[in-house]
């Protein structure tokens, strides 16, 4: 059964050109497939992506094997593998093979010719990747790895001592129900689980992790960030400051999007419209903020969003906060990886509250 009838793609197809044309050369953009395909292959995408990045993740399913790449389609289902070729070129040139068998066979309706630094269709996802180590990563957090444990202050805080120091998680707790009770935050009520799998995703928990774009610490803030939180260049690293400063900025950001968020979907039920914002919560702290408010606001960006608001019965949180970046693919700078940054984070979140420690704790109810 074919996986998507593009209509307006076939249709152009078949007034331009021979039979056989698209996929015999692949030639049409992988843009064009995700501008003409409808809203609605988004019902189920949020689950899909996040199926196959479990896969990555933990090195398991059809990525059991590192050196091999899975291709999804455009509703984010799984459809075939590839095994990597000796060298990169040989690779690329099996994915585009793979791209047009499968397109023969029906299995997708259309495929785009991929080139390195060039998106090809259907989509290619390496299973080799550099990610966190999910179980090193919450044994840093939760504190079984003693060298991750920690004591001192910050501001107003002191955690632990030197004799009884505390993990990640109780300092984090610490910290955010310090400011909860200041009334310094005004997030979602779910909102402080998934900062702790963002931890995971940015840093691994590693005190001194740091990027190549020079955003340091447990939490992966840039220098600007950083000094936006009064926090000085020594303090950069220091692990109850990043806490406090992402707490901070998630709240700016919170308060930032709230109104556009709340014109657009201040109808959804509580319980889906939270979810909903604290999915693009996430989104905005890796993307930007103003990125995010682009989707809502913008008079082309924003038609996902609209279409959403106005079908949301039909679709889960999730899918809407995917809809709206997916169909906007290769504008404003949005790309897969937007889409993979989210289901990692909600992966890694799941993981912590399927712990033993935390798997029956208010912080994951």
């Amino acid at each position: 059964m074919k996986t998507l009838v593009i209509a307006g793609l076939i249709a152009l197809l078949m007034s331009t050109a021979a039979p056989g044309y698209a996929v015999e050369a692949g030639r049409e953009d992988w843009k064009s497939i995700v501008r003409d395909s409808p809203y609605w292959v988004s019902q189920g995408v949020y689950d899909n992506i996040t199926t196959i990045r479990r896969w990555v993740l933990t090195e398991s399913g059809y990525c059991s094997d590192q050196d091999r790449h899975i291709f999804y389609d455009i509703r984010g289902r799984f459809i075939s593998y590839l095994d990597d070729g000796d060298t990169r070129e040989a690779t690329q040139a099996g994915l585009n093979r793979t791209r047009q068998s499968l397109a023969k066979r029906g299995q997708v309706d259309v495929w785009a010719k991929g080139e390195q630094g060039q998106t090809g269709y259907p989509f290619a996802l390496a299973c080799r990747q550099p990610h966190v180590d999910l179980n090193n990563a919450v044994a840093r957090y939760l504190g079984t790895i003693p060298s991750a444990l920690i004591w001192g202050t910050w501001d107003d805080l002191v955690v632990g001592n030197a004799d009884e120091p505390k993990s990640l998680h109780d300092s984090f707790a610490q910290v955010y129900n310090k400011r909860l009770e200041q009334e310094r935050l005004n997030l979602p009520p779910e909102l402080h689980r998934y900062l702790a799998g963002q931890l995971l995703i940015e840093s691994g928990g590693q005190q001194r992790a740091h990027s190549t774009a020079g955003a340091k610490g447990i939490l992966q803030l840039s220098p600007a960030a950083l000094s936006d939180c009064g926090i000085a260049p020594r303090s950069h690293w220091h692990r109850l400051a990043q806490i406090d400063c992402a707490l901070k900025l998630m709240s700016q950001n919170a308060r930032n999007l709230r109104p556009a968020f709340e014109e657009r979907f201040g109808h959804l039920p509580e319980k889906k419209r939270d979810r909903l914002f604290t999915l693009l919560l996430i989104q905005a702290y890796h993307g930007g903020v103003g990125r995010v408010n682009t989707l809502l606001t913008d008079d082309e960006l924003a038609r996902p969003a609209e279409y959403f608001a106005e079908n949301q019965a039909r679709y889960t949180s999730g899918d809407i906060a995917f809809g709206m970046i997916f169909h906007n693919l290769g504008r404003n700078r949005l790309g897969l990886a937007s889409l993979y940054y989210v289901a990692d984070v909600q992966l890694a979140t799941e993981a912590l509250c399927n712990s033993s420690q935390l798997r029956a704790s208010d912080f994951c109810q």
